[in-house]
């Protein structure tokens, strides 16, 4: 992943609000924030025994490289991440837990298998979902996932027949509409290992066990080498990848904090690669992606918001006013049914989207804390 100055602007913008809201205590042990010193080559998590429930990782990092933190359950199912943790910055994880072994993982330069630890989590605690309208927030959530996934295999495999049919210009037409179904899930899709890679990996993030393969792939066939011929086997690929991805999605019972830390990494996405156009970095199509992760984050949050609205009024109006504002400020860059190339916007321009995206991200960044108080 290249950093842009926007880019590390915007981190550091977003990892302060990530920081800032609801309270810090985990849940379960009320000792404060479990505390991950993250270096170049070390992650040293205080904890490695817990008891079930509700937890805060504060994670700093103190190395050279931009990291992520990690907690993995079997099979590496994301249970909770967070992502772009630049040097010398802090962000916190709230994550729930029941009873059972994971893993934490901390990812220098945001690549590989990470530096890995074990985590073992005993005992049990009532479950956030047990709360009605929390309850209610994850079968809301889940028949958007439903609806997002069904319409995200169809144009996928539109797509992939363009791409084995030599239509290029087909191809191009449908590449940014068959993602932006995938970037409106992403939050659940990135929970199953290694298929988030293989579907949405950049060429720069490629090694022998997971080459440059899937959406990125055929961009940079269609638009830079203008020649799929060879990538009918990478077409089909993509297509079976995303039905696994659509199959478990189905299957998964997301807790509310699932849905809250979304809600906010799919601002962070677009903060870190889509205003700086370094995710569709070949197509330019990234305002496609923007305004999908904004969708797919008004989403979570709307299924959230009967028990947002119990719980905190306040934070409710404030997040509407600023979902407005974005909405408003992206609605000036609309192109028929699209949308401009990212590289059509001045600096002034990507300023102001990114400056409406820090404004809502800063009150989502609260969501997690207020939902996770009994």
């Amino acid at each position: 992943m290249r950093y842009t100055p926007l880019f590390v602007s915007l981190v550091a913008i977003s990892a302060v609000a990530a920081c800032g809201g609801g309270k810090s205590d985990s849940a379960a042990g009320g000792s404060g924030p479990i505390t991950v010193k993250a270096t170049d080559t070390a992650c040293e998590v205080a904890k490695s025994q817990l008891d079930a429930g509700t937890h805060v990782f504060a994670v700093a990092n103190s190395g050279s490289k931009v990291t992520e933190f990690y907690v993995y359950a079997a099979g590496d199912r994301v249970m909770g991440e967070v992502e772009n943790i630049t040097p010398g910055l802090s962000r916190e994880l709230r994550v729930e837990l029941p009873a059972g072994t994971y893993q934490t993982a901390c990812k220098p330069g945001m690549v590989g298998t990470g530096i890995r630890n074990t985590l073992t989590v005993a005992g049990s605690a009532p479950a956030l979902s047990e709360d009605a309208a929390l309850a209610q927030a994850t079968e809301s959530y889940t028949r958007y996932i439903t609806s997002q996934s069904e319409a995200l295999v169809q144009k996928t495999t539109e797509f992939a027949a363009a791409v084995k049919a030599g239509d290029i210009e087909k191809a191009k037409s449908l590449y940014p509409v068959a993602r932006t179904y995938y970037e409106r899930i992403e939050p659940v899709a990135e929970i199953f290992g290694d298929l988030d890679p293989k579907i949405d990996g950049r060429e720069d993030d490629a090694t022998a066990a997971l080459p440059f393969t899937g959406f990125h792939k055929l961009e940079k066939d269609l638009w830079v080498t203008k020649d799929v011929s060879k990538d009918g086997a990478i077409a089909d690929q993509l297509v079976t990848d995303v039905k696994e991805v659509v199959t478990k999605a189905k299957d998964e019972k997301l807790s509310p904090l699932q849905l809250a830390n979304g809600a906010k990494e799919l601002l962070d996405e677009v903060a870190t690669s889509k205003i700086t156009g370094e995710e569709d970095r070949y197509s330019h199509t990234d305002l496609w992606d923007f305004a999908a992760n904004v969708d797919g984050s008004q989403a979570a949050v709307a299924a959230l918001r009967p028990a947002l609205e119990q719980r905190d009024p306040a934070l409710v109006k404030q997040i509407d006013t600023a979902f407005a504002n974005v909405d408003t400020e992206l609605a000036k860059y609309r192109d028929g049914d699209g949308w401009k190339l990212q590289n059509q916007l001045t600096q002034a321009e990507l300023k102001g989207l990114s400056d409406v995206i820090n404004a809502v991200a800063e009150p989502i960044s609260k969501i997690a804390g207020v939902i996770a108080q009994k």
